[in-house]
């Protein structure tokens, strides 16, 4: 009897340890899957290299700033814009995860950059292009509707290597000066991306130069098309803030000045979020990034 008993006690204990090494493979492998499909996201103006600004405020200064602090928040995809070539290059050395997409907007290495930066081991681009804010959209640093200087757009159609899910990722630094270039480059972008496959969800990141309350904010966002994660995400970090600080103001210019976004469509952020970093005095740039977080394969 007392064999049959350890017997049945002995199969009901491996029972219920083989259960809990089940479940629990059942909870990594969740877990895990969860993790896979999490995705960072990131607009950065980093401040061109050429701004003549005072200490610690030059590119050299900043250059360990940035890094740090692109090394702590992890994006897996980073847009940037206003740097220069050798900033483009210096991130490349810093960031020995990343790989990144850019022409500088005069062709070649000349001009700033709309680079976007991904992290290699997870994502992979399908397809790749550049585009001109102007009336000739395919030619090399043209001009139009007011801008004095080059406006462009840098895309990429990424694939993401574990889950295999697709989505487009595009980037843009619009006109500081001309409400007419500002306003037709939204219309462009959104002829653009209709070009697109509109099955794909597409993540637009950028300095727009203008705020959420302008004309084109509405282009991009009216009629179902972008979306703005400050009108929906469920946390929303900083939301007081602006994005421009000018090296001197810790608010950013206020709530009403965001002029740097992450807009998105087919695709919804969880969180949004204006980051306010600064090393002591020291500004890693004179915007502040604009972070989102979203979970591929969820619209």
């Amino acid at each position: 009897m007392r064999k049959v008993l350890k017997v049945g006690v002995t199969l009901a204990v491996l029972t219920s340890v083989s259960y809990l090494l089940s479940t629990d493979k059942q909870v990594y492998a969740s877990e895990n899957e969860e993790e896979m499909n999490n995705m960072k996201v990131m607009s950065f103006n980093l401040r061109n290299s050429e701004g003549n600004d005072p200490s610690p405020h030059s590119w050299n200064e900043r250059r360990p700033t940035v890094q740090s602090f692109l090394e702590t928040e992890q994006p897996d995809i980073l847009g940037t814009q206003e740097a220069l070539y050798d900033q483009v290059i210096h991130l490349d050395e810093d960031l020995p995860d990343y790989d990144w997409i850019g022409l500088g907007r005069n062709g070649g290495t000349d001009g700033e950059f709309m680079a976007i930066y991904y992290k290699s081991d997870r994502f992979k681009p399908t397809d790749t292009g550049h585009y001109w804010l102007s009336d000739t959209p395919d030619v090399v640093g043209s001009t139009s509707w007011g801008n004095t200087i080059p406006r462009m757009v840098t895309w990429a159609k990424f694939e993401e290597e574990t889950t295999g899910e697709l989505f487009y990722f595009v980037n843009t630094h619009f006109d500081h000066q001309s409400e007419e270039s500002r306003q037709k480059s939204a219309e462009l972008i959104i002829e653009k991306i209709n070009e697109y496959d509109e099955s794909l969800p597409i993540i637009l990141t950028g300095d727009f130069n203008t705020t959420p309350d302008s004309v084109s904010h509405g282009i991009l966002t009216g009629e179902g098309l972008f979306e703005d994660p400050w009108n929906y995400a469920e946390e929303k970090i900083n939301e007081k803030l602006g994005t421009f600080n000018g090296f001197n103001d810790p608010t950013g210019g206020g709530a009403d000045n965001k002029i740097d976004w992450v807009l998105t469509k087919s695709i919804l952020a969880e969180s949004i979020e204006i980051n306010d970093y600064r090393n002591g005095e020291q500004y890693p740039s004179d915007h502040f990034p604009v972070i989102a977080e979203f979970k591929l394969g969820e619209e």
